[in-house]
């Protein structure tokens, strides 16, 4: 299994507009961050976590022919926005695309994107999407997903674990009951948004201690603010523990 990270950024990106702090203007491509993402190709299978408003450029960055899936985290802007986009991998497969969201994540989709979902847009050119509702682990071209509730400030989403790796955006507590389904992970991908305290999101030091307790071999911070620069964080994080940066692969 191969794992691309499509976009490491929080909601602004990084650079931000009309910022000109020392990361937004640094010329380290690792300090470049588009919406939070993650593509997992497996048996010549690809499905994606999240379509950020970035999605059709991260996937031409990428080369990404297929599609097979899309998973969703929860209905933010800058986690479903590029939903749209989906639909040239589905012109070219000629076969409706799977989603996958919980109740409340499907119901702000399908409102946002009502012209996809009515049947009945009159202009051509949508996407034809099979929602699928979320309400324990399921399988996507066989590959088994177990859903990990999360909070998100006072919002519950989702994180997921795919075998031995888990992906957590938009984090801000991981539930007690959540971590019995983290046991035993290779790969923790998880939110670390700045060193300062955020009601929605965890801070690096936060992540850090998630990590310690679930003792994971590999690390990877996402959702990165521009508060973080890509060399002088990794410098102060254990050895095991990076920043992921937009185009990074793991094979797993």
């Amino acid at each position: 299994m191969r794992l691309t990270f499509l976009g490491t950024g929080t909601s602004t990106g990084v650079p931000t507009l009309a910022c000109h702090c020392r990361v937004c203007t640094s010329r380290d491509p690792h300090d470049q961050r588009t919406r939070p993402s993650l593509l997992v190709e497996f048996d010549g299978r690809a499905l994606v976590i999240d379509t950020t408003p970035d999605f059709r450029a991260q996937a031409l960055r990428e080369n990404l022919e297929r599609l097979d899936a899309v998973l969703f985290t929860h209905s933010h802007a800058d986690h479903i926005l590029g939903l749209d986009d989906v639909r040239s991998f589905y012109f070219r497969q000629q076969k409706p695309i799977p989603i996958y969201a919980d109740a409340y994540c499907m119901q702000e989709i399908q409102r946002t994107f009502k012209y996809i979902f009515d049947g009945d847009y009159p202009y051509g050119g949508v996407a034809r999407l099979d929602p699928h509702l979320i309400a324990g682990p399921f399988e996507v071209e066989g590959l088994k997903v177990v859903p990990v509730p999360v909070l998100h400030g006072n919002l519950p989403i989702l994180g997921f674990r795919i075998n031995g790796v888990a992906y957590l955006t938009d984090v801000s507590e991981i539930p007690e009951q959540s971590y019995a389904l983290l046991d035993g992970l290779e790969v923790l991908i998880l939110d670390a948004l700045r060193p300062r305290p955020h009601p929605t999101h965890l801070t690096v030091e936060q992540a850090l201690k998630v990590m310690e307790r679930l003792k994971v071999p590999r690390g990877y911070c996402t959702h990165i603010a521009h508060e973080l620069g890509h060399e002088e964080t990794n410098a102060r994080l254990p050895s095991h523990v990076r920043l992921a940066y937009d185009g990074l692969q793991l094979e797993v």
